[in-house]
């Protein structure tokens, strides 16, 4: 059986509620998860978390995005590429001045489209924060708190 996806850029779905942070939705399979996020200068994306699950990849399409890896904060630029395996803590935002284009994907896949739709309409008012926090296991993203990232997206 031919599991070939093609997503056409004109019929993708964009979430942009936050105009700061649009997420376009290419691909929500079994095995990955992935989409397309582009940030305004210094707009956050998430906040700290970790999959236990998942591995997430970075792909910096253009600009310069901020990660927190555990403990450590890192820019990351044009073409760099980055892994977050399960259980390490993160969080991203476009870093100070500078505007970021970012591929992500997620492997393997669990239907997460459904969760960028949550964050959306929370965006909208049409749905508030506990539903997130009810949602952690749902779409394996567990919120910690993080000091150094605070510290970082405080500058």
């Amino acid at each position: 059986m031919d599991n070939t996806l093609l997503v056409r850029a004109a019929a993708a779905e964009a979430l942009d509620a936050d105009p700061a942070a649009v997420v376009t939705l290419l691909a929500d399979l079994d095995g990955l998860t992935c989409n397309r996020s582009t940030f305004r200068q210094g707009a956050d994306g998430a906040p700290p978390h970790f999959h236990t699950r998942a591995s997430e990849l970075f792909f910096v399409l253009d600009g310069s995005l901020e990660v927190l890896l555990g403990q450590e904060v890192v820019v990351l630029e044009r073409g760099d590429f980055l892994v977050v395996p399960p259980g390490v803590p993160h969080a991203f935002g476009a870093a100070g001045g500078a505007d970021a284009d970012v591929l992500f994907v997620f492997t393997p896949g669990m239907g997460r489209f459904d969760y960028y739709r949550l964050l959306d309409r929370v965006q909208r008012g049409q749905a508030n924060a506990e539903e997130i926090a009810a949602s952690q296991d749902r779409f394996d993203n567990h919120y910690v708190d993080s000091p150094v990232w605070k510290a970082a997206r405080a500058r």
